[in-house]
């Protein structure tokens, strides 16, 4: 099972990386956003503390659409193999659907620590000082945010009708999460129903928990966040062995 799991996840690789547009989307877009918009604040704000002020945390924010873009991928490629029957041949083989699932959930993780790594390359060389952060625990909060991201990913992706519409509703479902997760502005001035919503979102957690990293808060206050991602990756999991299609 190991054995097929590693070939699996691969094959699943050089899929991805052979796929110009997924590949860009999901390592470069978000080094290209952090340096642009690190540079635009940086330019009106030259210290390191540029990028952790309002109206936003840049790095924060280029983390999370790293989480996102992988999310979006994931939910084009399972399309496009149900829509091709690649799905329906793969679960016809010996390798069991976790395993064929968990290979396409590693090959995202793996991507979300390069893409990380480059943005954390590029902001110590252009921005010195502001990547002074505990980079294993933010790289172990972005990879627990995106596998919840992730979880939730498989059910959009399990409900998706064909290949043509997996980009647009993936993007109508998760980039509006971004605005509700508290990054942009503090959760306290929405309504309570929408603050309820963001409190059962993913992404609210990812960057609350991900702020306090970066800000040298550590995990400490922040357990509840790193317990509501579990819990949601549980919750989305569950779910989506059910709704999930194979053709």
């Amino acid at each position: 099972m190991l054995r097929g799991l590693w070939k699996l996840t691969w094959v699943e690789t050089k899929i991805f990386v052979r796929e110009p547009m997924g590949l860009i989307g999901t390592i470069g877009m978000p080094v290209v956003m952090f340096i642009f918009l690190g540079r635009t604040f940086g330019a009106a704000m030259p210290s390191a503390d540029a990028l952790r002020s309002p109206p936003f945390n840049v790095p924060i924010l280029s983390a999370i659409l790293i989480a996102i873009n992988a999310v979006t991928s994931l939910v084009a490629i399972i399309a496009i193999y149900r829509e091709g029957g690649i799905l329906k041949r793969l679960r016809a083989t010996p390798l069991s659907p976790v395993t064929i699932l968990s290979a396409h959930v590693i090959v995202k993780l793996v991507f979300t620590i390069v893409s990380l790594a480059l943005l954390v390359m590029a902001g110590r060389r252009l921005f010195p000082g502001v990547m002074s952060v505990p980079l294993f625990s933010f790289t172990a909060a972005l990879l627990l945010s995106t596998l919840s991201i992730l979880s939730l990913g498989f059910i959009v992706a399990s409900l998706v009708p064909t290949a043509r519409f997996a980009q647009p509703i993936s993007a109508a479902v998760f980039y509006p999460m971004v605005a509700l997760s508290g990054l942009f502005f503090p959760l306290a001035r929405l309504p309570l129903w929408l603050r309820v919503v963001a409190n059962a979102l993913p992404t609210t957690h990812a960057v609350s928990l991900m702020q306090s990293v970066w800000n040298g808060g550590g995990w400490t206050g922040h357990w509840s966040d790193a317990a509501s991602l579990v819990i949601i990756a549980g919750i989305s999991s569950a779910i989506a062995t059910r709704v999930f299609r194979w053709e």
